[in-house]
């Protein structure tokens, strides 16, 4: 017993000092439990590693068992924590007061000093809607920096959930939300950092059965998905609705974002990429890796681009493909027109 305690007592201190995380920890001390129940069955009565080990295969079930009811317990806690923070955020957007407070009015008084921005720049980002798809590297950043600016309203949607190999790069999650929906840690981390927005998780993955109707409730939306599929649907759709869609993509060292605006004479994101390319010619980050900075960088660049639409700022990227390499630090902007033969945003295909 004293033995089997010991064991757990160094797999629990290594970890600790390897900075692995707690879910993995717990990991490590159910198998070596396991281990010892097998070790209890498997070996005759006063055998000395059986006896070492406590000597009654009953013992080690019972705790065991109780770890898994401790475990199961503590899920649903947080089940539960994630539907009460829901209600506590109704769906519904609140009535805003027609003035900012004077809380509002210090937080935001680096934006309205901007003759770009002032008064009127702030209360049309605190009147916007954005939906951003995507809660993970490009999202992270972007979710961050649009709360940060005051933007009344925003929406993420995502389906996957927060896992320790995201923490590099992903800077909205932390570790004690692994295995939580990314768009509720999202959601959490937003609430905490301004909670003069309200912010709405959509915990599902997008499909063109809901796309239209979701996107209807946005004056904007952002992109920061890995995957061909989603990103010609998140542009179809976008161009069926006349929402401004600002997207980016990246992997290894280089980021690239643009704003596809077709009912502005823009290009949308079909007109510069027309058909997805080969599977084996893009690799996914997990595939190929990425520098963890780098969807700060691009993601950031969302945030400002969407912020300059809203507030008529400055020249967005209408038109213009930016590259970003970071490995060699250059960048490189790339013009790009509407395509009368486009199969999402040419002439032959708008109503």
């Amino acid at each position: 017993m004293i033995m089997v305690a010991a064991m757990a007592a160094v797999l629990w201190g290594t970890g600790m000092a390897m900075g692995t995380p707690k879910r993995a920890r717990w990991i490590m001390i159910a198998l070596l439990l396991s281990l010892v129940i097998v070790i209890q069955i498997a070996l005759p009565d006063r055998h000395p590693l059986r006896e070492a080990t406590g000597g009654d295969v009953r013992l080690w079930t019972l705790i065991l068992a109780f770890g898994a009811i401790g475990f199961v317990y503590r899920r649903l806690l947080q089940a539960l924590r994630q539907k009460a923070g829901a209600s506590e955020h109704p769906v519904e957007t609140p009535v805003k007061p027609t003035s900012f407070s004077e809380t509002e009015l210090n937080r935001y008084g680096r934006h309205i000093m901007l003759r770009e921005v002032g008064g009127v720049g702030q209360k049309a980002l605190r009147d916007a809607k954005i939906l951003v798809v995507g809660a993970g590297g490009l999202g992270s950043p972007a979710l961050q920096y649009l709360a940060a600016a005051g933007v009344g309203q925003i929406g993420v949607i995502d389906d996957d959930i927060v896992e320790n190999t995201n923490l590099q790069r992903q800077v909205i999650h932390t570790d004690d939300r692994i295995g939580m929906p990314k768009v509720h840690s999202a959601a959490e981390a937003i609430r905490a950092q301004n909670p003069f927005v309200t912010v709405k998780p959509y915990h599902r993955r997008l499909d063109d059965s809901f796309a239209p109707e979701l996107f209807a409730e946005y004056d904007f939306v952002m992109d920061g998905t890995d995957n061909f599929a989603t990103r010609y649907l998140v542009n179809e759709t976008c161009v069926a609705g006349k929402i401004p869609l600002v997207a980016a993509a990246l992997t290894q060292w280089e980021g690239q974002i643009s704003v596809y605006d077709p009912a502005n004479d823009a290009p949308c994101y079909a007109c510069i990429f027309p058909h997805a390319p080969a599977a084996d010619l893009v690799p996914s980050c997990a595939e190929a890796g990425v520098i963890g900075p780098l969807p700060g960088v691009i993601g950031s660049m969302m945030a400002v681009e969407t912020i300059k639409l809203i507030t008529g700022a400055g020249d967005p990227l209408r038109g213009r493909l930016m590259i970003y390499d970071a490995l060699y630090a250059e960048t490189r902007v790339i013009t790009a027109k509407r395509r009368p033969d486009c199969a999402v945003c040419g002439a032959a295909h708008l109503p």
